[in-house]
């Protein structure tokens, strides 16, 4: 037993679980205060861990006056269910070492009892923040975020949970409200399990496996299968004919990896069931991270666009009401990732065209044949803004670095917008519209736009949009668009638009699906999140 008379005094029993089990410990206040408050900073020698929280931690014991937390009474009592939080930290896709497990571990085996105090305090007050707001900045990832962070008063929160006795729940009740979050977090916990168990084993390239058919790689796709949950035990067998159970698995990893589902499995098919569990694990990772970015309460009536998926949701009260889909930015013009309010539609509009794309995209065509400003509809405008013919330019005479004029074109058949712009002012200059080129919307792989989102069916969208704004049913919009007049018409109540970027998705019955990583986003966020 320690001496008594010293201010840190702990008495050390038998081994519970793997660690010694810590009956009582007694830290005086004054303690505590001093090494908080020492000079350079907090230091824990016996662990060689840094505090991370350094501010929250020194509100937290001020408003304590310094009286220890943890290490007081039962110390193993009360430090378990911090123990238990951290480790299911990787529930969440984080890491359990970044929030002290081995150093607490090193801590108790040192007899530390102040570094088993101040570690389990920064543990929870990290984990609470990164799960309330993300392990990473997204501004670091995406440098037009603007979406409203979530945010709680923590050292509370965490006295809250020490007077009730719930740290764990306490965390939990910090994640994302939002189902696709939940279902993410089942999702994952499926691939963890599958990767514990070592994963799968790669199948074989070779000819397509066809429903019906004998391959002895079926033997192989039955076991990959059931390792994420799509075929049950009793379905795994020896057998290699191609049934009508795997064909329905087969028909839903298809689905979940966002390939045409024929059940036939080609190259593709098998490109993805030979995706390692380790990098599943990591984009599941790196999208629950982004949904901890996001504000608890994206709208009761709001528009939400993925552009990995190509996809526009009109959502109300939690139900998804319209699904477009949409053409995004190219590869080297990136739709940007934000939120904002759409205040304002505006039918046939004249498209004014910003300076970068008329320089660079307008400029040569004109070059190459001036005939075409006027057969696609556009107007030539001088810096004061009055018109100028286009007959009397001289197109050679320009190029991107000297061009003077402003291009805007007119509303018609071939406007850039189609008939519908949707706008919500932004820095951007992104928007919704419609297209003349509707075509483009049959492909699968829809990056085409020059950084706005084109939709498909935008007057259907408008419809909804103007639902609450008197006076505009889709009759009068038709009558509107028809007249061939560009007319403006101001939201009763703003509608909020969020442009996203996801790589998993979830669906209405629970499933989730993969998704192509268009702007390859995904690599540089699970590096980071992988660092310590």
């Amino acid at each position: 037993m320690l001496s008594m008379n010293k201010p840190t005094a702990l008495l050390i029993s038998t081994t519970l679980l793997g660690l010694p089990t810590l009956l009582w410990a007694n830290i005086k206040a004054e303690d505590i205060r001093a090494t908080i408050n020492a000079t350079g900073g907090i230091v824990l020698k016996s662990t060689d861990a840094n505090i991370h929280a350094q501010t929250a931690l020194k509100q937290f014991y001020l408003q304590r006056e310094f009286r220890p937390a943890w290490a007081k009474g039962n110390v193993r009592s009360n430090i378990q269910p911090m123990l238990t939080a951290i480790d299911q930290a990787s529930q969440q896709g984080l890491e359990p070492d970044d929030y002290h497990r081995q150093a607490l571990n090193r801590a108790v085996s040192n007899n530390d009892a102040m570094a088993i105090e101040l570690l389990a305090t920064d543990a929870y007050l990290t984990l609470a923040a990164h799960i309330i707001g993300g392990r990473l900045n997204p501004e670091t990832f995406e440098p037009d975020w603007t979406a409203a962070k979530r945010e709680k008063d923590l050292v509370k929160h965490l006295q809250t949970a020490l007077d009730k006795n719930a740290v764990t729940n306490s965390l939990k009740e910090l994640e994302p409200d939002a189902p696709a979050y939940q279902i993410l977090k089942q999702v994952l916990a499926s691939y963890q399990q599958a990767s514990r168990s070592g994963g799968w084993d790669p199948i074989p390239a070779g000819k397509s496996i066809k429903p019906g058919e004998s391959d002895p790689r079926v033997v192989l796709l039955r076991k990959r299968l059931r390792a994420t949950g799509l075929l049950t035990d009793d379905a795994v067998t020896a057998a290699e004919q191609y049934d009508q159970q795997l064909e329905a698995a087969v028909l839903a990893f298809q689905k979940r990896s966002g390939l045409d589902a024929d059940g036939v499995v080609g190259n593709l098919t098998l490109r993805n069931l030979n995706v390692s569990s380790q990098e599943r694990i990591n984009q599941i990772r790196a999208n629950m991270e982004r949904w901890r970015w996001l504000p608890e309460n994206l709208g009761e009536r709001h528009i939400r666009v993925n552009i990995a998926d190509y996809r526009l949701e009109a959502r109300e009260k939690g139900k998804v009401e319209r699904i477009h889909d949409i053409i995004v930015g190219r590869t080297y013009r990136k739709t940007p990732v934000f939120s904002d309010h759409i205040a304002y539609i505006v039918f046939n509009p004249w498209w004014e065209t910003p300076p970068r794309l008329a320089r660079q995209d307008k400029l040569p065509l004109f070059r190459n044949n001036p005939e075409t400003v006027k057969e696609l509809g556009f107007e030539v405008l001088d810096k004061s803004g009055k018109p100028v013919s286009p007959d009397t330019i001289n197109w050679a005479a320009y190029d991107t670095s000297n061009f003077p004029y402003r291009l805007r074109q007119r509303p018609g058949p071939l406007n850039a917008l189609g008939q519908v712009k949707i706008m919500f002012p932004n820095k951007h200059n992104v928007y919704l519209h419609d297209t003349p080129s509707r075509e483009l919307f049959l492909k699968s792989e829809r990056a085409f736009s020059s950084g706005c989102v084109r939709v498909a069916d935008t007057l259907a969208l408008a419809e909804w949009l103007l639902k609450d704004t008197p006076g505009w049913s889709r009759e009068r919009i038709n009558n509107v668009t028809n007249s061939g007049k560009e007319a403006r018409v101001n939201l009763n109540q703003k509608v909020p638009v969020h442009i996203l970027y996801f790589t998993t998705v979830t669906e209405p019955d629970q499933s989730i699906r993969f998704v192509n990583d268009i702007y390859d986003r995904d690599r540089r966020l699970i590096s980071a999140l992988t660092r310590p």
